[in-house]
């Protein structure tokens, strides 16, 4: 017998956007009933892994155009200019109501919001708190939270499947993982914020838990997936463990040098001018490439292959200590080495999924009652590449937009036929038995999970061929028939993370279906996409959304206009 439990809305996701929307609605109708379902305890969620900075116009040599420009160029001239002009507007208003919520803002002398310089930035506008901004702005939302009677957690519950009747989304399927149960948890509407899927890479700074489960759950259920080739590197991620540095420790002045302590960005064309390493994250990443490529990549003891050096040295111990303490820490507890005496080891590393579930600019998916907010959906506010620190406030202002706008679905929304959806759940109840009861001896999740991610570093990364990503486009099926073969050795029901790890496999497998697809589609190179065999950017052709659906025969490619505005294309160099 499945248990049901009723609410007026449900949220898939416990980071930034999830909590910012539950707040949201709870303000916009108090007394609703809201369910915040997710696979960790919120304050685990991947948002307090942040470490730099949010961004929004804040000091007087700063203006919303010069914001909206700045994210407009650095989206290559794909992102949509109207979510562009709402997201500069409404992200003041964010940061300043996150600060009376009790966000600990770095403040100036004067009592005035302290804001670093990041890339691709046209002055200084991001707001930061030391080193450890999204710790403190995921406790911040947690906090605020709990002042709301209405929201009810379901910590520790895996989504395995959207409830669908008749064209609306009325509610998911959760698997319990304390009791190994499945439970049905319906609303009017659904908004997802699982975040991204960096784990389908093999080097990234992402946590085990991004692993696309948002994007899979809505590809499943016929909403397409946009932008999917579009998948940002940051530049400085320590070997062999993918952590992150900071953008913030360029944006204090740190400096890039190669084997020769050139630094490289400001002797050598790459394309970011006078900005040297403060240029985008897509430029910065394929300017250390090169270097590597070129024999100027730094040999690291115990490590291997070649990588640059972050220089912090030169700002000395002071600087460090007050505005990069989290750096110093990271860097001497896994690099083992001291930023204020020598230089950081870094590579670019996968970071961050610029494409998602395609929402319009209220977070609404073509499924009826179906959200999306956060880096899970694609707004289309980054485009082909992401301005480093705008994404911290995309969380709180689409995920605020998205509950609004789900509170106004929801006035006419029916609950729909419970009886179907006990149903549905019922069905996945027995599929997950399945999965745990399958035998010893087939395929390993692990084995399946590295050669998945063996795939799309080969056809994926900072750099990419034709002929690459097509072999990615048929490793990945392969790799899908061969999950089909995966066995469990824990066959229990409490806490099962071998299950569990199934699960976010499929869900792998999935996003990295329409990551190749679309990349083998777009014939050119725009932002994060650097495509070997066509090295310039084509408007002509390709100036539009990549759009993937699911269907039984497999992917099917789609496109989708871009909304313009001011800003026409123009050549995008620093």
């Amino acid at each position: 017998m499945v248990d049901v439990f009723r609410h007026d809305v449900v949220i898939v996701g416990g980071g930034g956007a999830g909590l910012r929307a539950a707040i949201a609605i709870s303000e916009a109708q108090p007394g609703l009933s809201i369910a915040l379902v997710s696979k960790v305890y919120p304050m685990r969620s991947h948002t307090v892994s942040a470490e730099g900075g949010a961004a929004a116009v804040a000091r007087e040599d700063d203006s919303l155009e010069m914001h909206a420009y700045d994210t407009v160029k650095g989206s290559d001239f794909l992102g949509d200019q109207d979510v562009i002009q709402y997201f500069v507007e409404q992200a003041p208003k964010e940061l300043t109501r996150l600060e009376h919520w009790g966000c600990p803002w770095s403040r100036n002398e004067d009592g005035t919001v302290s804001t670093r310089a990041f890339g691709g930035m046209t002055t200084k506008r991001t707001w930061f708190a030391t080193d450890k901004v999204g710790f403190h702005m995921l406790h911040t939302l947690f906090q605020t939270s709990m002042k709301f009677g209405d929201i009810d957690r379901y910590d520790e519950h895996f989504v395995t499947k959207l409830l669908v009747d008749d064209g609306d989304c009325r509610g998911v399927a959760a698997l319990d993982m304390r009791t190994g149960e499945m439970k049905a948890v319906l609303g009017r509407a659904v908004i997802l914020a699982t975040g991204g899927g960096g784990k389908v890479w093999p080097f990234t700074t992402n946590g085990n838990i991004k692993t696309g489960d948002g994007m899979a759950l809505a590809y499943r259920e016929g909403v397409a997936l946009k932008d999917m080739e579009f998948v940002q590197y940051h530049p400085t991620g320590l070997p062999g463990t993918g952590i992150l540095i900071t953008e913030a420790t360029r944006g204090e002045g740190g400096y890039l040098l190669n084997s020769e302590g050139e630094r490289f960005l400001t002797t050598r064309d790459y394309g970011v001018g006078t900005k040297a390493e403060l240029g985008p994250r897509d430029m910065i990443s394929r300017a250390i490439t090169q270097e590597i490529a070129a024999g100027r990549g730094v040999k690291v003891p115990g490590k291997i292959g070649q990588y640059s050096h972050l220089d912090l040295r030169h700002l000395g111990e002071e600087k460090i200590d007050s505005r990069l303490p989290f750096v110093r820490e990271l860097s001497r507890t896994y690099a083992n080495v001291d930023p204020v005496h020598e230089p950081i080891p870094i590579r670019p590393v996968l970071h961050y999924m610029m494409g998602g579930v395609d929402t319009d600019i209220d977070g609404a998916t073509e499924l009826g009652g179906l959200y999306a907010a956060g880096e899970t959906a694609c707004v289309s506010l980054n485009g082909a590449n992401r301005l480093g620190s705008n994404s911290l406030t995309e969380c709180l202002v689409f995920g605020a937009r998205a509950g609004e706008h789900a509170v106004q679905y929801i006035q006419g929304a029916a609950a729909g036929d419970e009886a179907r959806f006990v149903a549905q759940v019922e069905a996945e109840a027995s599929r997950v038995e399945e999965l745990r009861g399958r035998r010893r001896g087939g395929e390993k999740v692990s084995k399946v999970r590295e050669s998945l991610n063996d795939a799309m570093e080969a056809g994926t990364g900072v750099y990419r061929e034709q002929a690459s990503m097509a072999k990615a486009v048929a490793a990945v099926a392969a790799v899908k028939a061969s999950y089909e073969e995966v066995s469990l050795d824990d066959t229990s029901k409490v806490f099962n993370t071998e299950l569990i790890a199934v699960l976010e496999l499929a869900n792998m497998l999935d996003v990295a279906e329409t990551v190749a697809t679309a990349a083998v589609n777009r014939k050119e190179s725009r932002g994060a996409h650097a495509c070997s065999d066509f090295p310039t950017r084509n408007d002509s052709e390709y100036l539009h959304h990549s759009l993937v659906h699911h269907t039984p025969e497999g992917p099917r490619f789609d496109k989708k206009d871009v909304t313009l505005g001011v800003w026409e294309p123009e050549e995008r160099k620093y």
